[in-house]
């Protein structure tokens, strides 16, 4: 296995220079300043990077905002927040003009609508499979400070190609539908032609969305690993995230020589339901070939969503088609949980005259979720009692057809070509 490049490594110093060059210039003076970042799904040193921030445009603003970029994940707790941003309720009360907020998605009066993508547009962009008119629906926030800075990091990502940039916007502080519409278009198109690709037509899609929002906005992307820091950059929403995922694209893709059989991928405990630990899946599924196997296996894991759980209950985890070809029998659930289904299951077939479903490969978790519950939702248990690391990470080393993924979720694999 070969990653593409090694990239160096930035120390606290310079990445901390890299944000002071990027915010030189910038007049925060009386400014409401909103500092979107992503909450603790995500790998980001933000106590380091918040602080930079502030003390280059924070302290002359007339307020200096942060929001959690949810999505749709449950909100962060005060405890939480303390941590992920490494300052305490008290220290930021005393810095005056500093606040957090969750993204409320799920609360009245949060959401705006901004504008409408045209169907003719969304036609072009998605190749026919969306042929409305698309409502581009935002926390009003956004709309209410004078500037936005976005500051998270990039990886490969299932649903748009590569994460950051205008993506902490839409889904980032979203509104629901408009959030369902991108990820189905992400489903339709299935993960494996999406992840880790940069020009994609969701990525297209959402950075439509940006065009609506009138509030002038400043990007931080950076690359980072659990090594540390590889790159920072500082600009524009589309450039900053452009050039960030080139080097995502070095740091976080590994090539393997030929398909495995089987994966063993140790779900990273901040993902904390299958909502988020399903990304062990996404990251693994292209080198795993027709008739393997992906397990997932995390312990800390009790739930399937906190926020869709009831939805997925209802709907399982299944193929793609499985989905389209009924759609008016799911109808009722939200696009976004059926797009989540597709994406834990994989590639696969159904046959609507027979009711035949045929994924590529079969997709097993070791969770706390029960096993009734578990095979309830249509995936494989396996007892986390009778896994061993130990002696998967040994077999790995024996057997080129089995890949072990020891904190699994931001590192893609893919096959040389």
């Amino acid at each position: 296995m070969d990653q593409q490049s090694q990239v160096a490594l930035l120390d606290d110093i310079r990445v901390v220079a890299k944000v002071e060059q990027g915010l030189a210039g910038f007049d925060a003076s009386g400014k409401r300043l909103l500092v979107i970042v992503p909450d603790g799904t995500r790998t980001a040193p933000l106590p380091l990077l918040i602080r930079a921030i502030y003390r280059m445009v924070g302290r002359q603003a007339k307020q200096f905002d942060v929001m959690i970029a949810l999505g749709t994940h449950q909100a962060m707790s005060e405890a939480a927040l303390e941590h992920h941003l490494g300052m305490s309720a008290v220290e930021r009360a005393q810095m005056g003009n500093f606040r957090v907020m969750n993204h409320e998605w799920w609360a009245p009066g949060t959401l705006v609508q901004i504008g409408a993508v045209p169907a003719a547009d969304a036609r072009a962009i998605t190749h026919d499979i969306i042929s409305d008119d698309i409502p581009v629906v935002i926390n009003r926030q956004a709309l209410e400070h004078d500037h936005i800075i976005i500051c998270g990091p990039v990886f490969p990502h299932e649903s748009v190609g590569f994460s950051g940039g205008s993506k902490y916007l839409f889904p980032g502080i979203a509104g629901f539908d408009t959030i369902s519409t991108f990820h189905w278009l992400n489903a339709m198109l299935t993960t494996m032609a999406v992840i880790g690709i940069e020009d994609t037509p969701v990525r297209r899609l959402i950075d439509k969305y940006v065009t609506y929002v009138q509030t002038p906005i400043t990007c931080i992307a950076f690359v980072v690993s659990e090594q540390g820091m590889h790159a920072v950059f500082t600009g524009d929403v589309i450039t900053a995230q452009r050039q960030a995922a080139e080097i995502s694209a070095q740091v976080h893709i590994a090539y393997l020589d030929k398909p495995v059989h089987t994966v063993i991928a140790h779900a990273a405990e901040r993902y904390d339901d299958l909502w988020t630990g399903g990304k062990a899946m996404f990251k693994a599924e292209p080198v795993v070939r027709d008739g393997g196997r992906v397990l997932i296996h995390a312990p800390h894991i009790t739930e399937v969503s906190y926020t869709h759980g009831k939805w997925l209950d209802e709907a399982g985890y299944h193929v793609r088609d499985y989905f389209a070809l009924q759609m008016e029998r799911f109808a009722h659930i939200p696009k976004v949980a059926l797009a989540h289904s597709t994406n834990v299951k994989g590639a696969g077939t159904f046959d609507l005259r027979t009711g035949v479903e045929a994924p590529r490969i079969q997709v097993d978790i070791s969770t706390r979720i029960p096993r009734e519950r578990t095979e309830h939702i249509n995936l494989g248990y396996v007892d986390p009692a009778t896994v061993s690391l130990e002696e998967w990470e040994r077999r790995a080393k024996d057997d080129d057809g089995i890949l072990f993924i020891p904190h699994a979720g931001e590192f893609l694999y893919r096959l040389k070509k």
